[in-house]
């Protein structure tokens, strides 16, 4: 009696799944059978353009080069996603369900591909792709991902109606595309998805058509698309664009005449705009227009349409700055202070900058500082004197994962982040060593700490010190103090529509 109540076990077990195949099978008929207006022209070749990922890498390009900030994040996203499920599939999915390929005699030949894949049909690697890229795509950027959406469904579909996989082998695939974005929003979460809180909020005009709003941009960083774009937004504030040398003279005089004070550029003319606004008690609004934009991205202003709607609303916040001393030197940050080879590293792109571009001469001076025979910078720390390439102190906490870029989510927490690499016989270990050890707070080549004022004195006389990609020179004893909620920034607070 027992072998019989297994067998019957077994079948029972068995019908659901036979049901399934049957179903997919005659789906996969139908599909063969029905017409498709206007699909005998585009989707075998949409079908073969998604081959090896093709179509993809080419539009997360034509994403990056609109040259946004969100595009950029959402095309590295796509890939990131698309990446991830390629590798799921391609070493699990395939390996551990060997299902054959549907035979292709109700498929008509004109919708049939040259090449056939060879390999097994289950799940379908196109449409984990197109669904894990076009889902990444959309979690960074809504607007984007609309648009590479049917894209994504057209290479989807077109794998059935090639006669390449059944349907069951696409829904599989998109399944697993789409839990291969979520989980790498999981690792590593979307700019929107990161909570900054919204505190303290300040009390700041709202200029409903930017009247009292002057905002210096400083040409050299190519805002002209970025100001104009604001000044349509904003059509009664005053624009004034100037060269680098002329920034410092054009923010004093706007200040004298508004009752917000903007600013186009990078960090550096950022730092200015922020001292002038300090200095007159002014409110500041941030359009970021350098290569990094740090403090204006960490403060959640990307574009002009997002600081725009801060100023109709009169939406803004206080946030911190840090302020640093030695000699007859002091100066502000928003961002970053560093002694060591960074400085250095600051000098030697600004070298090249101008004839190779901003992020080639980063790369080639990182290289020419780290292979140069030098020897690490020597202070004293709580009256003990250490080596050190690097010394960090950052305006808030940064966060950072391993070697991905630091985001701060609150710019008014009242600290420095105090992180330094130790010396040793040369820089690029341990230097490499630190950005592996990311947000630990101690290791045999980096420490971490977080205060509110920092002190060191045996600093050689011409050290030089960056600060917001500034450099300058200091000597014998630096203070380093945090300024709690010292500067009032325009911030969007709402939801955009």
């Amino acid at each position: 009696m027992s072998p019989d109540l297994d067998l019957t076990g077994a079948v029972t077990a068995r019908n659901p799944l036979c049901k399934l195949l049957d179903l997919d099978g005659r789906l996969f008929e139908a599909a063969a059978a029905w017409h498709w207006p206007g699909a005998e022209r585009v989707l075998p070749r949409l079908s073969r353009g998604a081959n090896h990922g093709v179509l993809w890498f080419a539009t997360a390009a034509a994403m990056a080069a609109s040259r946004t900030p969100r595009s950029r994040r959402a095309a590295v996203r796509g890939l990131a996603s698309l990446g991830l499920a390629s590798l799921t599939i391609n070493t699990l999915g395939k390996r551990s369900v060997r299902r054959a390929r549907p035979v292709l005699d109700p498929v008509p030949l004109v919708r049939q591909l040259r090449r056939q894949p060879i390999t097994t049909s289950f799940p379908s690697g196109h449409a984990a792709s197109a669904a894990a890229f076009a889902t990444g795509v959309a979690l960074e950027s809504p607007a984007w991902g609309a648009a590479v959406a049917p894209v994504a469904f057209s290479v989807a579909a077109s794998r059935v109606y090639t006669g390449v996989h059944f349907p069951s082998d696409v829904l599989a695939g998109a399944a697993f595309g789409v839990g291969a974005a979520f989980l790498v929003r999981r690792l590593v979460p979307t700019r929107a998805g990161v909570r900054r809180p919204a505190r303290p909020r300040a009390e700041a005009p709202a200029l409903h058509e930017g009247d009292g709003l002057v905002v210096v941009a400083n040409r050299a960083s190519g805002t002209a698309d970025r100001v104009r774009a604001l000044h349509d937004a904003l059509p009664a504030a005053e624009i004034v664009e100037c060269d680098p040398e002329d920034v410092a003279d054009e923010l004093a005089k706007a200040a004298a005449r508004a009752r917000v004070l903007g600013v186009c550029g990078g960090d550096g003319t950022v730092n200015a705009a922020a001292g002038i606004a300090l200095r007159h008690g002014l409110p500041l609004a941030v359009l970021p227009g350098g290569t990094l934009n740090h403090f204006a991205y960490d403060l959640g202003v990307e574009d002009e349409r997002d600081l725009a709607r801060a100023v109709r609303h009169g939406e803004a916040v206080r946030v911190d700055a840090g302020r640093f001393v030695s000699g007859d030197t002091e100066g502000l940050f928003l961002n970053t202070l560093s002694l060591g080879v960074y400085p250095e590293l600051v000098r030697e792109r600004d070298r090249w900058s101008h004839r190779i571009g901003g992020w080639p001469a980063g790369v080639l001076g990182a290289l020419r500082v780290l292979r140069a025979d030098r020897h690490p910078l020597r202070l004293e720390v709580g009256g003990e004197q250490r080596p050190l390439w690097l010394l960090f102190v950052g305006n808030g906490v940064y966060h950072r994962m391993g070697l991905a870029p630091g985001r701060r989510t609150d710019l008014a927490d009242g600290l420095l982040d105090v992180r330094v690499v130790h010396g040793s016989r040369r820089p690029a270990l341990r230097l490499l060593a630190a950005a592996v050890a990311g947000p630990l707070t101690r290791s045999p080549a980096h420490a971490a700490v977080q205060v509110n004022r920092l002190r060191l004195t045996g600093v050689a006389p011409g050290t030089p010190l960056a600060y917001d990609g500034e450099v300058t020179v200091v000597s014998d004893e630096l203070t380093v103090e945090n300024m709690p909620e010292a500067l009032t920034v325009y911030r969007p607070l709402r939801t955009a529509l």
